[in-house]
């Protein structure tokens, strides 16, 4: 039995007291999770793994909860820069979430239309939601431009933190910012319906990579940015597993509420459940068991 690799980089150095983000050193952590994903000796030849120069690229951040529990723009910028030195052109990476309004408050640079690193919402005008309802499963949505028309592959880059209503949010969930109605599909936990967008072919067959912030991790509270549960983690989280990833980055938020003497996801009633939907028979989008994800954890 093959098992779903998953990375966690992490670094005293790549925050500062302030929470300033050390450029360098987040690059470093990039590099070395990538490589230590494929076993490659080269970062550019891990991403071209997943990625040809010719492709176009979304990078779908998660921007929902502003400034302290977001995917940060320098974490974005810094795997973009990646992409570059890979071989893929600058105007073919299109960073982007569901409104420009929420990308800015994070701080994030639009720019929709200009020469270099695109950035921008799918309500940016012209830009907009299918026309057509995409209909798998539980699930009938309007789907991002942006996924459909500007690009043909995606990186996800969520953020790690707990969320109230389905446990936690992060590789999986982060899809949600992708549809016109995610309002609808919170009931239960998000189960099965975040399992079933994402078995959507249109989103399915563009994942390839998933690079987690865990630079903080929003760990009770979520998900909007709560200081006194937000905790610098230090952290970069890397698959191509989906489930796996997100199944790690539960243990993780276990892991941080238990150094605070606070229930975990589960005693608290909040265990992610569409995770292991999406690991069933009927969805096969990754791996939920310790058994089967082969967890590596190294330093920079």
């Amino acid at each position: 039995m093959s098992k779903s690799r998953v990375v966690i980089v992490r670094s005293e150095k790549v925050l500062s007291k302030s929470k300033q983000i050390d450029s360098f050193v987040l690059s470093e952590m990039l590099k070395k999770g990538l490589q230590t994903l494929s076993g490659d000796l080269d970062f550019r030849d891990s991403i071209r793994r997943h990625y040809s120069p010719q492709d176009v690229l979304g990078l779908k951040v998660n921007c929902l909860a502003g400034k302290g529990a977001s995917t940060h723009p320098e974490f974005a910028v810094a795997f973009a820069n990646l992409l570059k030195q890979s071989g893929t052109k600058e105007k073919n990476i299109i960073i982007w979430d569901r409104s420009n309004d929420e990308l800015e408050e994070v701080g994030f640079p639009l720019n929709c239309k200009g020469d270099g690193l695109r950035c921008f919402g799918t309500d940016t005008d012209g830009v907009g939601y299918s026309n057509n309802l995409y209909e798998h499963l539980n699930i009938g949505s309007l789907v991002s431009n942006i996924l459909l028309n500007y690009t043909n592959v995606q990186v996800d880059l969520p953020a790690l933190k707990d969320h109230s209503l389905a446990g936690i949010s992060c590789a999986l969930k982060n899809y949600y910012g992708a549809i016109n109605n995610p309002n609808k599909y919170h009931e239960d936990g998000g189960d099965p319906f975040i399992a079933d967008l994402n078995a959507l072919p249109e989103i399915k067959n563009q994942s390839r990579l998933i690079i987690c912030d865990a630079l903080t991790v929003q760990y009770k509270g979520g998900p909007s940015y709560h200081p006194s549960w937000n905790e610098v983690y230090g952290g970069v989280l890397i698959s191509s597993d989906p489930v796996a990833l997100d199944f790690v980055g539960s243990q993780i938020i276990d892991q941080l509420r238990q150094k605070k003497n606070l229930p975990t996801l589960e005693k608290s009633g909040l265990s992610p459940k569409y995770v292991f939907t999406a690991a069933d028979k009927n969805h096969n989008l990754g791996k939920a068991s310790l058994e089967e994800i082969d967890k590596i954890e190294i330093n920079v």
